[in-house]
This record gives C-alpha cells, structure tokens and sequence, in this order.
C-alpha cells in the first residue's frame, strides 16, 4: 500500500494503516497545497478548525515532498497545541496521551515530511499498531503499486468512503453541539476513544487485506 505523507492525519488514513500494516509513504511527488500534507482537522467548540502547518518550498512549486520545510517564522506550534488542549483538555483520554504529543510541538523540524512521520510512529505506539512505513525511493505513476492511495484521502474530497471505507460514529467533546463531525484527524479519535480507538478503525474499512 501507499499514501501521501500527512500530518495527524485523518481516521480514514489510519484505518489503512491498521488494515494493511506495511505501507510506502510518497516524499518523492511534488508537494500539494492545501491537502493533509502540512494541515490536520479537530473539532472546536465552533465545529471543524483546520490546523495548518507553514511551510518553505525551496525550489517553488517544483519541491517535492521530502524537501519541504517547515516554518517557524510565526509560533504556529504553541498556537496549535494551545487549540488541541481547548478542544480535547474534557475528552475521556486527554490526560493519558497529552504528554507524548506535546513533545511533537515542542521539538523544532526542519523538515515536513519528518514531523509527518513522528505524528504517525507516535500516534500507532499509544495504540499498540505495529505498523512499518517506508518512505519511497522514487516517484512512480499511479497504476505502478498495487494498492495506491496517493490523492484519495484529501481535505476536499472523501473518495475513499466511496469504495472501502465507512464513517463509525462515536462519542466526541461537542457532538451535542454539532453533532457528529465525521473523519477528522486521529487526534479526536485518540482522545475521546483512547484504546477503543483500534476497534472503530477496525470497523471502518470494509476488507481485511493485511500485508
């Protein structure tokens, strides 16, 4: 299997990842604006608040993934962690997992695709995924891996729930407010579900196919 690179990324991706457990992580393509590459969604007490992450691309539109850097010319990490404590410090499991995510803000990166991966490996750890990412060697056209899903998962469209995947409602800080908020970033999964998180991604994909 293979996905774009991503940033605490939706739970539609890691249902992937639980599913398949071995997957290539393109670095190689030229990097998209304005896709879960450098933004990830949580819910607020106002519904969805997409986080985003600034970025330098070296060499303009023609920067691939592995080259892109990460921005520190405004406190973006203090602003984020201080909206991710706002809208989870009331969730179930937020004192369990605050710590080690954090620690992922107070790190300075200096590239994307390395913060991306740490948001993974950490998130997996916490719960108890064993899940081995690869970072591509090379870029290669859709039609040469089996099992690609580069630019299906993408803030602005959701074709993945069109074919193997299904939203699994549960039970998030504000959803009496605005009611169920559907495939956001792991991080409100991870929050208000904790370990009964792996058997909502269980259950959100509709084939068993482990690599």
């Amino acid at each position: 299997m293979i996905l774009d690179s991503a940033i605490f990324p939706p739970v539609s991706y890691f249902a992937l990842l639980e599913n398949f457990n071995n997957a290539l992580i393109e670095c190689n393509s030229n990097y998209e604006r304005q896709s879960y590459r450098n933004r990830y969604i949580i819910a607020g007490a106002n519904g969805e608040l997409s986080l985003p992450i600034p970025v330098i691309k070296p060499n303009g539109s023609k920067t691939k993934m592995k080259d892109v850097l990460v921005s520190y010319d405004t406190p973006w990490n203090s602003i984020h962690w201080k909206s991710i404590v706002s809208a989870y410090n009331s969730s179930p499991f937020f004192q369990y997992y605050n710590i080690e995510i954090e620690n992922i803000f107070n790190k300075k990166w200096k590239y994307l695709i390395d913060l991306n991966l740490e948001s993974v490996n950490t998130i997996s750890e916490n719960l108890g995924l064993h899940i081995n990412l690869s970072l591509t060697e090379e870029f290669r056209p859709n039609g040469e891996y089996s099992d690609d899903f580069r630019g299906v998962i993408h803030p602005k469209r959701d074709s993945l729930a069109d074919h193997i995947f299904t939203h699994r409602p549960y039970r998030q800080v504000f959803d009496q407010k605005n009611g169920f908020i559907q495939n956001l970033s792991i991080l409100d999964l991870l929050f208000n579900k904790g370990p009964g998180s792996v058997l909502v991604l269980k259950n959100s994909i509709n084939i068993r196919k482990k690599q």
